[in-house]
């Protein structure tokens, strides 16, 4: 049914009547209700007075959005028409046809079929050009438009017309939808002697199952040491990470806890459900400041029980609990209610939200409060915001430069171009394939013609100076100096194409991998050049050591 103002302000007409009613219960209560008076009178007057016409749903829309702003990133108001797109970050799963797509000058194409997909079975691959959607032209469609259309109910068909990678020979198709499940778990392998790995991207609906599925495969060759890879792992569901942690510690192990100081219903203990796989292989846990909610549990509780040892960086500190709850009309929100501790007892919330600055901003939890806390061995850990790891790595830095050229669509332009003219005699095979020095000349050659919107930190602070030293009217020959200097930290493209060489070579190389060998391919390959994996190895390998961080090696307090 479609909201009107006069629905919303008769609606908060008896909430204002039940709020000051229950004015007694409390000053929080009575100011609630004063403000709900007042924001029905404004919709009131907006309807009667306001010199247009309002669409009701955008001023609640406005109004929603104003409210949560001021809490926290997590507490959001979610309209009906953003319910699909919230069901698939959740569960991870959608009816379409099962690939990314891109833009690419007029047209939309496909970017990468998931394996077994719809799109993968009908013969798509990476570079196909989308020319018609039930038999409309798709040319000047965006990629949200295009996805809009090529998602659906399962079982449903949906006709397009396909411009052929690298042919260009036009082919209609036929697809049947289907129920896409993004997977949680995209790479499991191998990675030494006797050493599996786990990359696990996501907390989605049944990624605990995939999880359990690649550790019993890894068991069956021989596994005796694993790393779990939960780096850039933003979380998601709660229940999906005790079930993982089930598959570690011992059935009946506390994990973590929920506690709301408002909703004492909310407070509440999880533990391991099941019987282990395994109490004794030696984990090592990759982290980074990417790392967070779900993810930080996992690698929190696993360090907290003294099961892994955690090699990375600091993670994200996200500990906020949030709940979802019916508005009414298809509509809900999404709202912190508690927050998460591990079995230690420390939370991993590193922002204070709930005590702004004067201006507004919020602050991460200073030196001075930061408390110590208790592995279930005795080592000390602490709060104050994330996960501390075990083992501190020096992150790995992709330049800005190299990630504005990727971002920019140039990279898969040229490997669209450098592709189409290898068609047929291009071998790849993942941990083996090389992008070599003449290949990279072709792409500075494919480049030579690109913008690329970038500028360094030293042409920042280059402008700041040479302003100043306008400003000042510095006399001639100083004016000269700086002019030399200005042409050696120009922004030249080929000077930063070969400076960050390796950087983008490792890109190229990685995303050819992946149309050959689908993502899976593409994790596995980048796995070569990745120096922290390779750190969890030697861990791994030095038994002495890894046992020393498990039973007594105290973190770092900050």
């Amino acid at each position: 049914m479609k909201r009107t103002l006069r629905h919303i302000v008769a609606i908060g007409g008896v909430a204002v009547a039940t709020l000051l009613l229950t004015s007694a219960a409390g000053d929080n209560t009575y100011k609630l209700g004063k403000s709900v008076e007042v924001l029905v009178n404004l919709l009131r007057n907006i309807n009667l007075f306001y010199v247009d016409d309002v669409e009701p749903d955008k001023i609640m829309d406005a109004v929603a959005q104003g409210m949560t702003r001021i809490l926290d990133p997590y507490t959001t108001y979610l309209a009906p028409e953003s319910m699909d797109d919230f069901e698939r970050i959740t569960t991870g799963k959608y009816g379409g046809v099962g690939s990314l797509i891109r833009q690419r000058g007029e047209w939309v194409e496909f970017t990468a079929p998931y394996k077994g997909s719809p799109a993968d079975l009908a013969g798509i691959r990476p570079g196909d050009c989308i020319v018609e959607i039930e038999g409309k032209s798709a040319k000047g469609m965006t990629t949200q438009q295009v996805s809009s259309l090529l998602k659906g109910d399962p079982g449903s068909n949906v006709k397009l017309t396909i411009r052929k990678f690298p042919t260009d020979e036009e082919v209609k198709l036929k697809i049947k939808r289907e129920r896409i499940a993004i997977p949680g778990v995209p790479y499991h392998g191998m990675v030494a002697d006797s050493i599996g790995y786990i990359t696990h991207t996501e907390f989605t609906e049944g990624c605990s199952a995939d999880l359990l599925a690649a550790y019993k495969e890894l068991d069956s060759l021989g596994m005796k040491g694993l790393i779990l890879d939960y780096r850039s792992n933003s979380g998601g569901i709660l229940q999906e990470a005790v079930k993982i942690l089930s598959i570690f510690l011992p059935q009946g192990t506390e994990v973590v806890s929920t506690r709301s100081p408002k909703s004492p219903k909310n407070n509440r203990t999880y533990k391991t459900e099941n019987a282990p796989q395994s109490l004794d292989l030696p984990i090592v846990v990759l982290t980074n400041s990417g790392t967070a909610s779900a993810a930080e549990i996992v690698a929190g509780a696993l360090q907290d029980t003294d099961r892994a040892a955690l090699i990375g960086q600091r993670t994200f500190g996200k500990g906020l609990v949030q709940s979802t709850l019916p508005l009414g009309h298809n509509a809900f929100a999404k709202i912190t209610t508690a927050k998460y501790y591990l079995p230690s007892g420390r939370c991993v919330q590193a922002i204070d939200y709930a005590h702004r600055n004067d201006d507004g901003s919020v602050a991460f939890v200073p030196d001075s409060l930061i408390s110590e806390f208790k592995t279930a061995g005795g080592r000390k850990v602490y709060d104050g915001g994330g996960v501390m790891p075990d083992v501190v790595l020096e992150p790995q830095y992709v330049s800005t430069f190299a990630y504005v050229v990727y971002g920019m669509g140039h990279v898969d332009d040229f490997v669209n171009d450098y592709c189409k003219r290898r068609y047929g005699e291009l071998v790849v095979t993942p941990g083996e394939y090389r992008f070599g020095e003449k290949d990279y000349e072709e792409f500075i050659a494919f480049m030579a013609d690109k913008e690329v919107a970038w500028e360094s930190e030293a042409q920042r602070h280059w402008k700041k100076f040479k302003a100043a030293a306008d400003k000042e009217r510095w006399n001639e020959d100083m004016v000269a100096q700086m002019e030399a200097i200005e042409k050696n930290i120009s922004n030249d493209t080929e000077d930063n194409l070969r400076l960050y060489q390796k950087e983008l070579t490792s890109i190229i190389e990685d995303n050819i991998v992946s149309r050959y060998c689908y993502n899976e391919g593409g994790i596995r390959h980048s796995l070569g050049d990745d120096s922290e994996l390779h750190s969890a190895i030697e861990l791994l390998q030095d038994k002495a050591r890894y046992n020393t961080i498990v039973t007594s090696q105290d973190t770092s307090r900050k």
